[in-house]
């Protein structure tokens, strides 16, 4: 396959630099520094940042007239930071020279996906004819979690002189990488030392404010030719400044190497000690790179995903993104998925439902690290039992937005930038995450058959789960049913009835089916337990036999509402009012963010048929079409293709895809049926980031989950892949325009299964170190199996 592992910007835009900056980060799964030119300071236009996984730091505002208590993944102190400029010989300094200075004549920006490094080359050209090339190199370490390197080279051309080189470690950062969050409190790092070392290495030393983490930040600079140097130091930073020669044929090499420690690392040590002592012992640049270019080559052995074209060179765009934030080393930390990855200060960093997107991925690729985010969210369970008690409830109610904690972050006012206005946001009532967590436990277990995790920590949040939506189901003996009520699904825009005076709407659709699912598969999964085992956890949850019997009833009695013979997204939607879509379309430009035109015109989207992401046609993407069948008969409910196909029609004309997760669905759920629209989708899914196709939110962090969704649509959508007890499912549903992929996986803890997918055909390779064959289960139900160290090849029946 013709493969091409660079992404490139060729011209210096300060409209999309923050844009660049989100997509050239560069991370390792522990930390992660966004691609910003290292001349630059934190402006409109830059926004140089490193984030930590699992640093969250609270601090309280006043905005609207109330007093909100935020958490926020910490920005750290800047570890890039490179000034300079010329002193050509006979003629006064030049300025200090940044990507936004008249100079600039030329700017290119190259990410190596393969080798994972950021290169940027700018060429300056002042009023006497003088050329000045500089190369920047960096990476985040994939091999060492604590190293990060940048190495710049300057080039004289047409003249000869001194160039002023500082080599600065900032610590005077804020959080103000969202616009909107800018009303916030933002200073979160406190205490500051810094200083210089007498090998040259600076230093320093900060605490967050409130979580008291404490963070050492060492860098060792090294410069060619060597020369004096003055250092100085203040509260918030180290400077070191070299007045070197440079010539033509004569460049000057400046080697910047970061350590990183803080009190969260294992074992406990002082974070600056151990941060200098690590700067110190770092091998020089070029070994550098090359282990850290090693250590990619494994991670793209286990995840990489080859497919043609344009499209493959976005895959593997994203698939490095997910890679850099959700790496080997995050098997070490006590750290969930953030939404935006470790790219910026959207969402403030925190963990929502976006991890239904990314950990089928990496459960077929790392499930190492798939179970450590499971753990995650295992260690939280007592918080999410406490939340479920202080609301009145049973079992586990897990938050919307998760942090350090696992306590609910919701904001609960958010900024309407149309407007001006703080609204009241009723987000924490997206109960679903649970039934998401559910989900992600059921699928690791059959990816990977670990069953010390499923009897242990997977059926403690199964189970847990399962008795929340048990206890907030209540009857109705009217419809002779049990209903949810208070709830927002997915859709967001509908968080209460027109007019209502409460918050919360009743029956979504999506959140009573994936809650009959979880307690059938919890009830599934107890039974597979030992007596003692049993007994444990019903005591933990303070169940009999009776209480099981009504997780079995719920399971089968759970309602559901239809409209004009098409699913309900809740039950009433179908009495609001439709929406002039046409006119707003004409109206404005842009309506993927419809609640905000509506709430800046004095109305709101609670009162139309109107939704900002795939609510309902959700089910389609978590279940295939046969076993949502299967689920809907099991409620009593019929459910055929023809009845499916009218509800996906009737949602696609009325859903505006406010997040970029809706067209990755709307792609998955018309892919499967052969929709005409697919590929409109699937390609919008593709350039959500790169194309920043909501007008300037990727700059605030990339969307992880859509990343990882458009690998996990080629592997387990296009292909159809999903693992099985009885073996690795295929059921492929080709589309034209990527129509051959290639990966390896990980089943059941064998490593390097290679697939092979081209138009009709299956190939399947099995590694001779494997003890026994791969069973395989092809479309019609026909079985297979391949042995060790043997490859297969299968005819599949065509579109």
């Amino acid at each position: 396959m013709n493969e091409s592992w660079r992404w490139e910007y060729q011209r210096y835009d300060p409209k999309v630099e923050r844009l660049v900056e989100a997509l050239g980060a560069l991370g390792n799964g522990r930390f992660a520094t966004r691609g910003s030119a290292p001349e630059a300071t934190a402006d409109d236009i830059h926004y140089p940042a490193t984030y930590l996984a699992g640093c969250y730091d609270r601090l309280t505002s006043t905005v609207g007239g109330r007093t909100v208590s935020n958490e926020d993944m910490v920005r750290l102190p800047d570890w890039t930071a490179l000034r300079y400029r010329c002193l050509p010989d006979g003629a006064p300094p030049g300025d200090w020279l940044t990507p936004d200075h008249p100079a600039l004549r030329h700017y290119r920006v190259s990410l190596d996906l393969r080798g994972g490094t950021l290169t940027r080359r700018m060429l300056f050209l002042d009023g006497e004819g003088r050329r000045l090339g500089v190369t920047h190199l960096r990476l985040v370490h994939m091999g060492d979690p604590h190293l990060a390197a940048q190495r710049t080279v300057f080039h004289a051309y047409g003249w000869r002189g001194r160039i002023e080189v500082a080599a600065v470690l900032d610590a005077d950062v804020v959080n103000a990488g969202v616009e909107r969050y800018r009303a916030l409190a933002g200073r979160h790092l406190l205490v500051h030392r810094t200083g210089v070392a007498a090998d040259g290495t600076a230093w320093l030393d900060c605490t967050t404010a409130v979580s008291r983490i404490r963070i050492g930040l060492a860098v060792r600079t090294s410069v060619q030719p060597s020369a004096a140097v003055e250092r100085t130091s203040t509260a918030t930073a180290a400077r070191q400044v070299w007045v070197l020669p440079i010539r033509r044929g004569r460049p000057v090499v400046v080697v910047k190497t970061a350590a990183l420690s803080t009190s969260l690392d294992r074992p406990r040590s002082d974070p600056v000690r151990s941060s200098v002592e690590q700067a110190g012992r770092a091998p020089a640049f070029p070994a550098l790179v090359a282990s850290h270019e090693a250590a990619w080559r494994r991670m793209w052995a286990e995840g990489g995903l080859r497919t043609r074209g344009e499209s493959g060179r976005i895959l593997r765009l994203h698939a490095f993104h997910v890679l850099q934030t959700l790496s080997p080393h995050t098997a070490e930390l006590d750290v969930g998925v953030p939404a935006r990855g470790l790219h910026g200060e959207a969402y403030r960093g925190h963990v929502f439902w976006d991890e239904l997107f990314v950990l089928p991925y990496l459960d077929l690729h790392f499930p190492e690290t798939a179970r450590a985010l499971l753990m995650y969210r295992h260690r939280r369970l007592p918080a999410a039992l406490d939340a479920a008690r202080h609301s009145g409830a049973v079992g586990a109610m897990f938050p919307w937005q998760s942090g350090s904690s696992g306590a609910e972050e919701t904001q609960r006012l958010h900024l309407n930038p149309r407007s001006g206005r703080w609204l009241p946001d009723h987000s924490h009532l997206q109960r679903h995450v649970g039934s998401a967590v559910a989900w992600n436990v059921w699928q690791y277990g059959l990816a990977t058959g670990d069953a010390g995790f499923m009897h242990g920590p997977g059926a403690e949040l199964l189970l847990h789960t399962a008795h929340f939506w048990a206890g907030a189901a209540t009857w109705d003996a009217g419809l002779a049913r049990y209903r949810i009520r208070g709830v927002v699904g997915p859709d967001e825009y509908h968080d209460a009835y027109p007019d209502a005076a409460t918050p919360g709407i009743d029956d979504n659709a999506y959140t009573n089916v994936t809650a009959a699912w979880v307690l059938g598969r919890a009830l599934d999964l107890y039974e597979e337990l030992t007596p003692l085992r049993r007994a444990e956890l019903l005591a933990q949850l303070g169940l009999d036999a009776d209480g099981l019997r009504r997780w079995e009833e719920v399971s089968r009695r759970m309602y559901v509402p239809f409209h004009r013979d098409v699913i309900s997204q809740f039950h009433g939607y179908g009495d609001l009012a439709e929406l002039d879509w046409d006119g707003y379309r004409a109206r404005y430009h842009d309506i993927r963010r419809l609640d905000r035109i509506l709430e800046a015109e004095g109305d709101t989207p609670n009162r139309y048929q109107a939704s900002k992401q795939a609510d309902t046609l959700m089910l389609g993407y978590l279940f295939r079409p046969a076993e949502l069948s299967r689920l809907f008969s099991r409620l009593g409910y019929r459910l055929d293709g023809e009845l499916w196909a009218r509800t996906v029609d009737y949602y696609l004309s009325r859903t505006c895809h406010g997040s970029t997760l809706s067209s990755l669905v709307h792609g998955w759920v018309l892919s499967r049926q052969q929709g005409a629209d697919a590929w409109r989708y699937c390609r919008e899914a593709l350039l959500g980031d790169i194309t920043d196709i909501q007008g300037g939110t990727t700059g605030e962090g990339i969307h992880l989950g859509a990343m990882a969704g458009t690998l996990d649509l080629v592997e387990r959508g296009i292909v159809g892949l999903e693992p099985g007890a009885d073996g690795l499912r295929v059921d492929p549903v080709p589309l034209s325009e990527i129509p051959e992929s290639e990966f390896s996986l990980c089943y059941l803890g064998h490593r390097d299964i290679r697939i092979r997918f081209r138009p009709g055909r299956l190939g399947v390779r099995v590694p001779a170190s494997l003890l026994g064959p791969v069973p395989l289960m092809l479309p019609g139900g026909r079985r297979e199996q391949v042995a060790a160290g043997q490859e297969r090849w299968f005819r599949l029946p065509s579109a």
